[in-house]
Formats: C-alpha cells, sequence, structure tokens
C-alpha cells in the first residue's frame, strides 16, 4: 500500500489540487493521444520504403510515449487505488498466454460461519491471475565420473568425460545461447552483462565473455556456411545495405562499414524466406549473382 500523501484539510485547497491534477493529466493524455497518431503514421512510411532516420525517430517517439505513460500512471496511481472500479471502467485485458505454466494458490476461509457459527458448504469461486517473473539464474553442474575397479585383473573402468561445447572451458550450452542472444538480439554489450553477472555474484570479466562469443561463433561455422550454400542456392536473392561506422585500431576514426540482410526466394519452400545477415567493411567487392 501506498502511504497517502499530504494534503490540506480545507475543501477549497483540496479543490484547487484536484483542478491542477486533472489539467495536468488532461495535458499529458492529449500529448499521448499526439505521439500515438505520429508513431503510427511512422510506422506506416517506415514500412513503406526503408529509412534509417525513420527508425530511429520511431525509436524515441516510443521512448518518448513509455515515459509519458509511465508518469501518467504514477500522478493517477493513488487516486485510482482509492476509487471503487465499477464494471465498465474496468480495463480491457487480454488474457494471459495459455502456453505459460500456472502455480494455483487457494485462499480457504474458516469452516465456521464468522456470523452465527455455523457449518460453511462450497458454493463456488473466484478466480483472478496476475503475471509473475521467476528471475533467471546459474546453476553449476557437476558431472562426477564414477570409477570402478576390477577384483580380478584391478583394471580401473571410467565413464569418458562429458563433450563440452569449449574445450576445458566453463560455460554450458545455455549459458552460451544467452550470451550471444543478450549481445545480438538483445543488444547488450558483454561490459553490461557482466556488470549484471557481477549482482548476481558471479564474476565474469568483459574479456572471458568475449572469448566465450569467438568460441561460439566458431561452433556456429559450419551453421552459418549451410545457411549462406542455402540462400545463394534460391532463384532470387534480396539484399538490403545499411552503412555502419566501424572502429579503425589504432588511427582514432573510423571506417566505413555495411551490414544488412539477404534474402533468398526459393521455389521449392512454401515457408518463410531464408535470410542471412552478413557484415563487411568497404569497398566490398561487387559479384554478379545469376
Amino acid at each position: 500500500m501506498h502511504a497517502p500523501p499530504n494534503l490540506p484539510d480545507d475543501v477549497e485547497s483540496l479543490k484547487q489540487l484536484i483542478l491542477e491534477q486533472r489539467t495536468l493529466l488532461l495535458s499529458r493524455q492529449i500529448e499521448i493521444d499526439k505521439l500515438k497518431v505520429q508513431l503510427a503514421r511512422l510506422r506506416r512510411l517506415h514500412f513503406g520504403r526503408s529509412s534509417e532516420q525513420l527508425a530511429h525517430s520511431i525509436a524515441q517517439l516510443e521512448l518518448s510515449l513509455e515515459e509519458l505513460e509511465a508518469s501518467e500512471t504514477a500522478l493517477s496511481f493513488p487516486a485510482r487505488a482509492q476509487a471503487p472500479t465499477t464494471a465498465h471502467q474496468a480495463p480491457a485485458r487480454r488474457p494471459l498466454p495459455e502456453h505459460l505454466p500456472r502455480e494455483e494458490i487457494v485462499h480457504t476461509p474458516s469452516c465456521i460461519c464468522p456470523e452465527c457459527g455455523g457449518e460453511l458448504r462450497r458454493l463456488g469461486e473466484d478466480v483472478s491471475e496476475i503475471l509473475e517473473r521467476v528471475p533467471a539464474q546459474f546453476k553449476v553442474v557437476r558431472h562426477v565420473r564414477v570409477k570402478l575397479s576390477c577384483a580380478r585383473c584391478q583394471s580401473i573402468v571410467q565413464a569418458p568425460a562429458p563433450a563440452r561445447p569449449i574445450e576445458r572451458g566453463l560455460p554450458g550450452p545455455g549459458l552460451l545461447a544467452h550470451l550471444l542472444i543478450a549481445k545480438y538480439a538483445d543488444h547488450l554489450p558483454l561490459y553490461r552483462q557482466s556488470q549484471i553477472y557481477a549482482r548476481e555474484g558471479v564474476d565474469l570479466d568483459r574479456s572471458t565473455l568475449a572469448d566465450w562469443v569467438g568460441a561460439a561463433s566458431a561452433l556456429l561455422a559450419p551453421l552459418l556456411e549451410a545457411l549462406a550454400k542455402h540462400v545463394l542456392g534460391g532463384y532470387a536473392l534480396h539484399a538490403d545495405d545499411t552503412p555502419v561506422p566501424v572502429l579503425a585500431p589504432g588511427t582514432g576514426k573510423t571506417r566505413a562499414g555495411g551490414c544488412g540482410p539477404m534474402c533468398a526466394m526459393s521455389g521449392l519452400s512454401r515457408g518463410a524466406p531464408s535470410r542471412r545477415y552478413c557484415f563487411a567493411t568497404r569497398p566490398i567487392a561487387r559479384a554478379s549473382i545469376r
């Protein structure tokens, strides 16, 4: 429960405070609606043509919009918590996904009626759901290889050591997958990941994480080659180039680079077209694809 704010005692001051809050909320709602209209218009333009500037503008508008919506909720939360919510005022919520695991907590009252002391019988139940998250955590998997010796010939028998993604390395496959997804899909740099892991009591230097990323890239090289062969074997190839400045070590400057997706259309596949992302520094050799 939130502590009630320090409110004046006289009625006129309370009315003035309510009017000020209402005016502030109205102005924020107008600004939110305006940003939503601009965002919808930019999204239509963005899907109509490729533009890095439009993508940047969309990201900035989404950031401003979420800040305004969060501040609006914070301003109206005390009044919303105290005022009773009627059926027509309740916000329409989408049902929670069915594939999520459910943890059921049953709240059963006393079997004795608090009014007359009589015995209670089950009448029904009300069910409500909240969305919760189980924090991700590290764990240590111990591989214990038992040694057995033969009582007759004194031979020692032991199971072979299990394979690891990185030879003599610490990370398991799940940790490597999380590391790569956080870096390349969620755009979370390695030094920030190192700070997050340190809060959980696991010290992993950025250089160590970089070594793991490099080793994982080498492991995925055969998959990349197979995907490139499949993409380049399509009857049509669509490519898009996005200029990216790349640091040039030792010069204190940047040089031009480019990255973008390649999309292959295959007449044998009825599903989504295959895609491959590539990165290169300019000058890029131009090839003729027939």
